[in-house]
């Protein structure tokens, strides 16, 4: 199917910041069009349930729209893709979820939109193109036998899973820490491998490492420092430590791998984007979030390259959706990040005043 109208600006990604800027360029008669590969906030979809953020509400807020409850405390991700739903009704926002982008062309001065929804291949137009496609679709493999294999896992789903059973988790960074704590307080019998002999408290809630520590001081959590996984097989893990050494066999029921997440940066590939260094950071201008192919934007944690080392969160990319909607239409957002009373719009006060 080919809808030959063009439109003004095609959103890809529809998480909290592309919904931030569809709202922003609807609000001022901007004609946008909007895909996603899943559902609205599809990242939050695969994570554990009743899950906080590390983020206070009002700096998760998009829009102008406050996070409305009744705690006063950190949202969990049920509670913000609720919001999420909330947001997308209240503006009445044009998104084609479960319609992800295949191909993306340059003709003259519009840009080629190709997609794959189950109905069968679609075409769009559109002047200008946004990239907000997150930088977490797929997890960091470690490229190990055995790592397909059914009980082991890249995603935490839920610690009820593990209950009364043997968890090998490896990793050692925010996600493993409170996998582990969870999993332990579910009935688990949890074990932690991590190729470090320390932990960073800078990549840990600064309220779980305290709480991790006690536990395995007080051995009700396993702790195997400076340790890799080699293989792993039905009822066993094959580790070896990272200082020399013989690979030793841990027993284990279950395997969570808490190894990270990375981009899919194939249509900046295809659009001819430049990226630089190992990291594959993308070219933009700070001041417009123009990529360096003109037409195309970068909204998000996107721009931080194929494993952003949090640098850029929600809360520090609503500036994204004002840069964006001011190089489009000349004018910064009225309603951005949260209400424009409070923090944030105070700071993009001042910073149209600057």
């Amino acid at each position: 199917m080919t809808h030959s109208s063009p439109y003004e600006v095609a959103i890809i990604g529809a998480g909290p910041i592309g919904i931030e800027l569809a709202v922003c360029l609807r609000l001022v008669g901007v004609r946008t069009i909007q895909f996603d590969a899943g559902q609205i906030g599809h990242t939050m979809t695969w994570w554990p349930r009743n899950t906080n953020f590390f983020s206070t509400s009002e700096r998760l807020a998009i829009a102008g729209v406050p996070i409305p409850n009744n705690h006063q405390q950190r949202t969990t991700g049920e509670e913000y893709l609720a919001y999420l739903r909330a947001v997308v009704e209240q503006f009445d926002l044009p998104i084609q979820s479960y319609e992800p982008v295949v191909q993306l062309t340059r003709v003259a001065n519009h840009f080629t939109i190709t997609t794959a929804p189950l109905t069968g291949p679609a075409t769009y137009t559109a002047r200008r193109v946004v990239l907000a496609i997150g930088d977490m679709q797929q997890p960091l493999r470690l490229n190990i036998p055995g790592e397909d294999l059914p009980h082991v896992s890249h995603y935490f789903r839920d610690p009820h899973d593990y209950f009364r059973r043997r968890l090998l988790i490896v990793g050692g960074k925010n996600s493993a820490v409170e996998a582990a704590l969870r999993c332990w307080r579910a009935g688990a019998q949890v074990t932690l491998s991590y190729r470090r002999a320390t932990f960073d408290d800078r990549r840990i809630k600064h309220w779980l490492l305290p709480d991790l520590m006690a536990q395995i001081e007080a051995g009700t959590i396993g702790f195997l420092p400076e340790t890799v996984p080699l293989a792993i097989h039905p009822g066993s893990v094959e580790l070896c430590p990272t200082s020399g050494g013989a690979p030793r066999q841990h027993a284990t029921d279950f395997v969570l791998l808490c190894t990270g997440f990375r981009g899919d940066q194939s249509l900046l590939e295809q659009l001819g984007i430049t990226l630089y260094g190992p990291n594959r950071v993308p070219a933009f201008n700070p001041e417009t979030m123009e990529s360096s192919v003109p037409g195309v934007y970068l909204a998000g944690t996107v721009a931080a390259g194929i494993q952003q080392r949090y640098t850029l969160f929600i809360e520090n990319c609503h500036e994204h959706a004002g840069k964006i909607t001011r190089a489009i239409t000349g004018a910064w957002p009225q309603r951005l990040g949260d209400v424009p009373t409070r923090s944030y719009g105070l700071a993009f006060e001042r910073f149209e005043a600057n």
